[in-house]
């Protein structure tokens, strides 16, 4: 068994002092996060470090009974808090369209089976399309989607993403546009997932979050840390308290306006995948502890 000590990264000096959490209860850590290991892997580990949920994504669950997956993570005292990822609606095509839906329905199939309560959307956009039309079919694509999300008793979370990535990955680049959507779609099955590393940067993210808590719209909290200089803009996202993210501030704003599920921790990394998963682990409620 090796015994080296797993090495901190970088961290900027805490201005917090001491942690808020007396546990990590409230922890959930994203399969995709500790992508080397496989869902059954994720469940012993997290388990045995104490965390209190995981959030599934779909790659995951690929050639395995699903509702057994599910009851195995449950056996391990693990909150499946959702399923990542639906979405990418916008086509130039209606066969594209059409294909989209009905990979949502299937991801909506996935998490009733699995017993996560939302599905995470990743909403797209198609390159050479106006955004407008984009964020059109977005909402025609949800809209078609309700009454089978209803029957399955499964809500569907719209997930901003950072302006960098509206050319093909989401039309959805603000708090606003998505609390817009949420709004506008008016059902109990529609809601938002808020990821500090897509909106930290929005001057209106404070009154957003509020007016998506007062709508009852806020479902999902995502954290990590925005690093500097980012070498992948898709796959060099940062532990809490290694980038200029202020993590700790927008938590009390999700707080505030009442959210009191899951602090998900969602990081794309190369390099992080790249090392073992258990140092990795440890870095990751270090930087929960004392940067989130």
């Amino acid at each position: 068994m090796s015994t080296t000590q797993p090495t901190e990264p970088a961290f900027r000096e805490s201005p917090f002092g001491e942690s808020p959490f007396g546990d990590f209860s409230k922890l959930c850590v994203h399969t995709i996060t500790t992508k080397p290991w496989s869902v059954e892997e994720a469940a012993e580990q997290f388990a045995r470090s104490g965390i209190g949920g995981i959030t599934v994504w779909r790659d995951a669950l690929a050639n395995r009974n699903i509702h057994q997956t599910g009851q195995l993570l449950r056996d391990h005292n693990l909150t499946i808090v959702s399923l990542c990822r639906g979405g990418f609606f916008p086509n130039l095509e209606a066969a594209g369209r059409q294909a989209a839906i009905d990979d949502n329905r299937r991801a909506i199939d996935e998490a009733a089976e699995l017993g996560a309560p939302h599905v995470v959307l990743v909403c797209g956009a198609a390159p050479g399309q106006p955004l407008t039309e984009s964020r059109k079919q977005i909402r025609d694509g949800i809209a078609a989607l309700l009454p089978h999300a209803e029957a399955n008793n499964v809500r569907l979370a719209i997930e901003p993403l950072h302006p960098m990535y509206a050319d093909n990955r989401s039309a959805i680049n603000t708090l606003g546009q998505a609390n817009d959507m949420a709004e506008e779609l008016n059902s109990p099955y529609v809601g938002v997932a808020v990821d500090v590393y897509h909106l930290w940067w929005d001057p209106t993210l404070e009154q957003e979050i509020y007016r998506c808590g007062k709508n009852g719209h806020l479902y999902a909290f995502h954290i990590c840390d925005w690093k500097t200089p980012t070498l992948d803009l898709l796959n060099d996202r940062g532990l809490m308290g290694e980038g200029c993210i202020n993590v700790r501030q927008i938590r009390s704003w999700v707080e505030a306006a009442g959210f009191g599920g899951f602090n998900e921790v969602e990081i794309f990394s190369n390099r992080y995948w790249a090392e073992d998963q258990k140092e990795f682990l440890e870095k990751i409620k270090h930087g929960y502890l004392y940067h989130s």
